[in-house]
């Protein structure tokens, strides 16, 4: 899954040279909320179950400190010989496509308390269960849920979570609910 070639464009979207990209890891230039769902995708082209796809991502632009959703659209391309598959990945470039900005930088913005709270209450786990498992009583798991609403600037605990997702705090495709740990102090 390393980025053997790519265009002019694409260089310049992501502030590197040939030498800085080629031979990266793709998923050095999505978003981590996205990485595990999308690598699942590639290995389905690989392994021949589909052909192609085309999904939103999240993908980070230079250093890290930027990030916009772009569609993706992926492509296997079959050789002659066996076990020659590759993948063909195109993302439009600020001029081909709106490009939506995501979190202009990722803040550690949850106490790692907070983050156990967030990924409870992400997996349906009620207060009382909560506070037995993390060993705090009940009003000190509505203090955090109450300061976690505050933080992330939302009414209730579904919009929480949901807030948490579009965010890029909690990881997509993931079971039990986990936050990414660039957002824990």
């Amino acid at each position: 899954m390393t980025i053997q070639q790519a265009n002019q464009e694409f260089f310049r979207q992501f502030n590197g040279s040939s030498e800085d990209i080629c031979g990266r890891n793709f998923r050095d230039v999505v978003h981590p909320s996205v990485q595990q769902p999308l690598m699942r995708q590639l290995l389905n082209l690989l392994e021949g179950k589909h052909q192609r796809f085309v999904t939103p991502v999240i993908a980070v632009g230079p250093g890290a400190e930027s990030a916009f959703t772009v569609p993706l659209t992926a492509v296997a391309v079959r050789g002659v010989l066996p076990d020659t598959t590759a993948i063909l990945v195109m993302m439009p470039t600020a001029g081909d496509a709106e490009q939506t900005p995501v979190m202009p930088r990722r803040k550690k913005i949850l106490s790692s308390m907070d983050a156990r709270i967030l990924e409870g209450i992400a997996a349906g786990v009620s207060t009382i269960p909560l506070a037995a498992s993390l060993y705090l009583s009940r009003q000190g798991v509505e203090y955090h849920v109450t300061c976690l609403l505050r933080k992330l600037k939302v009414p209730n605990r579904a919009a929480l979570v949901s807030r948490a997702y579009s965010l890029g705090v909690l990881k997509v495709g993931t079971w039990p609910p986990q936050v990414v740990d660039g957002f824990v102090k």
